[in-house]
């Protein structure tokens, strides 16, 4: 299994842009498509890509890439900040836009890379 790195990169980004504002990734996912059909990229399923970003909102949370606001910098529960764990795997991602060697590295490791204790070595690494 390879994750959909395009993505879960523009979840972390709206994550850290999202400030007061509740993180919604069925409508970041939306974003992301007419993005990506913008760029000459064929536009996905809808369904299948909202659900993804879903699952990919609670295993970035459960793996500990991001976590609720604090209530005292403007947390309600439903917004998030990036951890340095998820400010490091968007790093990984950023730096290697236009290419494909960190993302190869990270399916190398399958669907156990964003589990911490996988996905700290190798981030410690880089």
């Amino acid at each position: 299994m390879s994750y959909n790195w395009d993505l879960i990169q523009y979840l972390l980004h709206e994550v850290q842009h999202s400030a007061n504002e509740n993180f919604k990734p069925r409508l970041a996912a939306e974003a992301f498509a007419l993005a990506q059909e913008d760029a000459g990229q064929p536009l996905p399923n809808m369904d299948h890509l909202r659900a993804e970003a879903a699952d990919y909102e609670d295993l970035l949370l459960n793996g500990g890439f991001i976590q609720p606001r604090p209530e005292e910098a403007g947390g309600i529960g439903e917004n998030f900040v990036l951890t340095e764990r998820g400010a490091r795997l968007l790093g990984m991602l950023d730096k290697d836009a236009g290419g494909a060697s960190m993302r190869r590295l990270l399916d190398e490791k399958g669907e156990a890379v964003l589990v911490p204790e996988v996905f700290d070595p190798l981030a410690e690494g880089r």
